[in-house]
């Protein structure tokens, strides 16, 4: 498991150095994902940096609805974990999503690779979240990105 002082060590690290961005022009932007329309109301943009490729190489989606919370709430309570998450080894972007009409959250992630995408699903903040999902609601995946492509 990983070490939650050590990822908010690096996340406080990255917003010092001036590496994490949120984009204030995604807020109503939708997406059509299986028959439903989502509306995104957050992004989270961490700068490339040092050492790393210039573009994405790989996105990871998850879609789930939470079990005990109104939409509303979870979607105000989706800033916690925000440090856990610009922290993740090759981590790159993410994009919130709410669906109209049952109240499913769609995250939508780019990472620096395949495998950093991968390991994603067993981080800290997607076994928090995981927990807390509803029987039954959660899917993911991920895929590569061809050079030069964004999702």
């Amino acid at each position: 498991m990983q070490n939650p002082v050590a990822l908010l060590l690096r996340a406080l690290t990255l917003w010092i150095k001036g590496r994490v961005h949120f984009c204030g022009d995604v807020d109503g932007n939708q997406l059509e994902d299986r028959g439903e329309t989502f509306a995104a109301f957050r992004k989270v943009v961490v700068d490339a940096g040092p050492g790393r490729p210039p573009r994405p190489g790989a996105f990871f989606r998850v879609r789930f609805r939470f079990r005990n919370l109104s939409a509303t709430v979870n979607r105000a309570l989706s800033l916690i974990p925000i440090p856990l998450i610009i922290a993740q080894p090759g981590f790159r972007t993410k994009t919130w999503l709410l669906g109209e009409n049952t109240g499913d959250f769609i995250g939508y992630y780019e990472f620096d690779t395949v495998e950093a995408a991968e390991a994603y699903w067993s981080s800290l903040p997607l076994s928090m979240m995981r927990r807390r999902a509803a029987k039954g609601s959660l899917s993911h995946e991920v895929n590569g990105l061809q050079p030069g492509t964004r999702r």
